[in-house]
């Protein structure tokens, strides 16, 4: 039997928590909220406009857009490189050896810069550190291979690469890591 006066138990325990919600309108009718509206537009639409974080999201999305397209570009190079070298394999170019290895190590610049993108969108959007370095330990390697004639620019590649191990040893730390 209801009782009168009284409102129905709620089903749920969260059904009770919540208060009732009523809408009120204080006398003001539809065409004076649209003319308010209408007049706040401009300003909060540039309030929107010059807010950092909207600048920032959308400087991220521009950026995330530019990196997409980038790494459809270099999936592409990486195929022609992947190919080009199938070829040199099975058909005799007059190649050097520095040349071949210089190719191939390209291929492999391609497979890291695409790493580094793919990394990128797995990370929430930041780049890691120690990609950068990978692939400028592998730049220089590539410079070795390909213009190693002079001792002197072979010993300073190898130094600057003793050094991008050592920021890679230090990135990898546990003060440095982020991952």
């Amino acid at each position: 039997m209801k009782r009168q006066g009284y409102a129905p138990m709620p089903e749920r325990p969260e059904d009770a928590e919540r208060p009732p919600t009523t809408r009120l309108t204080c006398g003001v009718t539809a065409k004076d909220e649209d003319m308010e509206d209408n007049a706040a537009k401009p300003a909060s639409l540039l309030k929107r406009l010059t807010d950092p974080n909207f600048i920032s999201r959308l400087m991220q999305l521009f950026l995330s857009g530019v990196l997409f397209v980038l790494g459809g570009i270099l999936s592409v190079l990486l195929l022609v490189s992947t190919w080009n070298l199938i070829m040199l394999v099975f058909v005799s170019h007059e190649m050097s050896g520095s040349e071949i290895l210089g190719s191939i190590v390209t291929w492999f610049l391609y497979f890291e810069f695409l790493a580094l993108i793919t990394k990128y969108y797995q990370s929430g959007l930041h780049f890691p550190l120690r990609y950068f370095i990978y692939i400028g330990i592998t730049a220089i390697i590539r410079l070795i291979i390909l213009y190693h004639d002079d001792p002197v620019h072979t010993l300073i590649f190898s130094v600057s690469i003793l050094v991008l191990v050592v920021a890679l040893y230090l990135a990898n730390t546990k003060l440095l890591k982020r991952e």
